[in-house]
């Protein structure tokens, strides 16, 4: 299944856009973009949802055919609690989180026994939990977590390049992930010299245009043939103004779903 996340469409409904697109106006754009599913990732209105409009979002996703995922931050058993019951009134099979260590988060060995206690209602209510991997958490003892709790409900959202910033390499990343895997955020990314070759800046790029192996990616994780959505995100650095910036962001997406649908079939 071929996605798209609010991260797709970060800089038309942020604050930068004259008239914000609204969550629902995502959905009908994704649906006509012929994508799968729908990822609603670090959303923050999502949270403040009673189930009035929680039940809306679900009716609107399935008259436009489209299955919902969730995505979140924070492992605190009050949190999980509440996207679990988040994601069952959307119809959400999945739930993306993050660890976050510090910040009154939970430390990885307080999160393995947290995830022991919370998973198995994960899993009572048919929703799997994804951890993502990124830079302030070694992917290996992120994948040590899941192992410890090794719950067939809890695995990990990978996501190579997140990592580059703590210098692991993306291949090494998904190689220790693979097994693991339940959901891929799939953008590409690269380096450029910044003014006077002083120093670098990593920001995104549509996708088979960066340093991402999107074939080797599929080749280890296979995720047409374990059912793992891949769900299109961008790293779109700001251009010279909104209108600018918004078709850019617009024609990523549309490049981003022919470069999967190609190599998808």
């Amino acid at each position: 299944m071929i996605g798209l996340s609010t991260y797709a469409y970060l800089w038309r409904w942020s604050e930068y856009a004259p008239d914000p697109f609204t969550l629902e106006h995502m959905l009908h754009d994704t649906a006509g973009l012929g994508a799968d599913v729908f990822q609603i990732c670090d959303y923050p209105p999502l949270e403040h949802m009673d189930d009035r409009e929680l039940a809306r979002v679900r009716a609107v996703a399935d008259d436009l055919g489209l299955t919902l995922e969730v995505g979140t931050r924070g492992v605190t058993p009050d949190h999980l609690r509440r996207y679990l019951r988040i994601s069952t009134a959307l119809g959400s099979t999945l739930v993306r989180s993050m660890v976050r260590p510090g910040n009154g988060e939970p430390s990885l060995e307080e999160t393995a026994d947290v995830l022991a206690r919370t998973v198995p209602e994960y899993a009572d209510q048919g929703v799997e939990l994804g951890l993502e991997t990124y830079e302030q958490v070694p992917t290996r003892e992120l994948v040590r977590l899941v192992e410890d709790v090794a719950h067939p409900a809890l695995g990990i959202v990978l996501d190579p390049g997140n990592c580059v910033a703590a210098l692991e390499h993306p291949t090494d990343v998904v190689d220790r992930v693979a097994p693991h895997v339940k959901n891929l955020h799939v953008k590409d990314f690269a380096f450029s010299r910044r003014d006077g070759w002083v120093g670098f800046t990593l920001a995104g790029a549509p996708l088979g245009e960066g340093l991402l192996d999107y074939d080797d990616v599929v080749r280890r994780v296979r995720p047409v043939e374990r059912g793992i959505s891949q769900v299109i995100e961008h790293w779109l650095p700001w251009t010279d103004d909104f209108a600018t910036t918004a078709r850019a962001e617009r024609r990523w997406t549309e490049h981003d779903i022919d470069y999967l649908r190609r190599r998808n079939p």
